[in-house]
């Protein structure tokens, strides 16, 4: 009995290109979703009341208007910004979680701590600059110097010397408090606080006698009486306190050193992207209503590209990275040349 033959089933070319077409169809929907779709989660890696709460409020309320999805702050602090930087860098680059970053996790940090757990180059890629904040340094209403030089004669003069807050290790503050000290020679101590807030309140409180805080941050302590300040750390005088003095004019040339906000996205997060959120992201910022927010927060406002936003940061790392050979280790082998301060 011979084995009985199956019959192939013949498809039609044109049967099959039309099952191929269905099937796009089907898949076409779930692929080209436009960006955004869902909430996105913007990272501050220092705890609330800080730089990132000033900017980073009125900020995510504009962009969710531009964007129509919902952009949430999440505070995620930690080893002076590195926990939540660490977070965003090993995130989904898909654009929906991204980084409110600033000076001390991009820039200081890289030469101060030897294990971030990423690398500020390679593991986040820059969207834009929002702003840069001059800082001042601020000391409490009753204290008895008004002038830095009256601050550092009255450190001389005392055996303990007088103390100064941050916002933690490898931030702004206590990178220019730490300058200071080497410019001066005077027995300035550091005491480092859990973000900006309770860094400025331990100057409210008297357990610090003086803080270099982004003047963000202390406007409003400032308005209320609770603060003076001594000089800003600008090459010019700041437009929201004409009547004070650099700290160039102080007797400290070169000292210019400012706090920054800028947006970042992990490492591999598309091109297409990347581009998007800059575009709304300089949108948001030139128009009125939100530009007037931040510099009346004490904020100066800057549009950049993507790559000009890059430049930008490298350009500061740069300028960090020479300011701490040049204080921190020619004069007195501390620091980036003979080894990390935190390991």
């Amino acid at each position: 009995m011979k084995p009985t033959r199956r019959k192939r089933k013949v498809v039609s070319p044109l049967v099959s290109i039309i099952a191929a077409l269905t099937g796009l169809i089907l898949v076409a929907p779930a692929v080209a979703q436009p960006y955004p779709s869902r909430p996105i989660q913007l990272v501050v890696a220092y705890p609330e009341g800080g730089t990132g709460e000033i900017v980073g409020r009125p900020f995510t309320e504009k962009l969710t208007v531009l964007l129509s999805q919902p952009v949430k702050l999440e505070y995620r602090p930690g080893a002076s910004g590195a926990e939540g930087t660490r977070f965003v860098a090993r995130a989904a680059a898909d654009g929906y979680t991204l980084l409110l970053g600033q000076t001390g996790e991009l820039v200081i940090n890289r030469y101060l701590v030897r294990d971030l757990g990423y690398d500020p180059d390679r593991d986040l890629k820059p969207v834009a600059l929002i702003a840069r904040i001059p800082l001042a340094l601020v000391v409490k209403a009753d204290a008895p110097f008004g002038t830095v030089e009256e601050l550092i004669n009255t450190a001389k003069a005392s055996r303990k010397g007088l103390s100064f807050s941050s916002g933690g290790a490898g931030t702004t503050g206590q990178f220019s408090g730490e300058l200071l000290r080497m410019r001066s020679f005077a027995r300035l101590n550091h005491v480092p606080s859990d973000g900006a807030a309770a860094a400025l309140r331990a100057v409210i409180d008297g357990q610090a006698d003086f803080y270099f805080a982004p003047l963000a941050v202390v406007l409003p302590e400032l308005k209320a009486g609770k603060l003076k300040v001594l000089a800003v750390s600008l090459p010019r005088r700041s437009l929201a306190l004409p009547n004070v003095p650099t700290m160039a004019e102080s007797g400290y040339r070169g000292f210019t050193l400012s706090a920054w906000v800028a947006v970042l996205a992990p490492g591999n997060t598309p091109t297409e992207i990347v581009e998007r959120l800059n575009t709304v992201i300089n949108s948001a910022i030139a128009q009125p209503d939100l530009r007037e927010k931040l510099v009346a927060a004490g904020t100066d406002v800057e549009v950049m590209s993507p790559k000009q936003t890059q430049e930008f940061i490298r350009n500061e790392a740069v300028t960090y990275q020479d300011v701490i050979k040049d204080e921190f280790c020619s004069r007195f082998g501390y620091g980036g040349c003979t080894g990390y301060v935190y390991q």
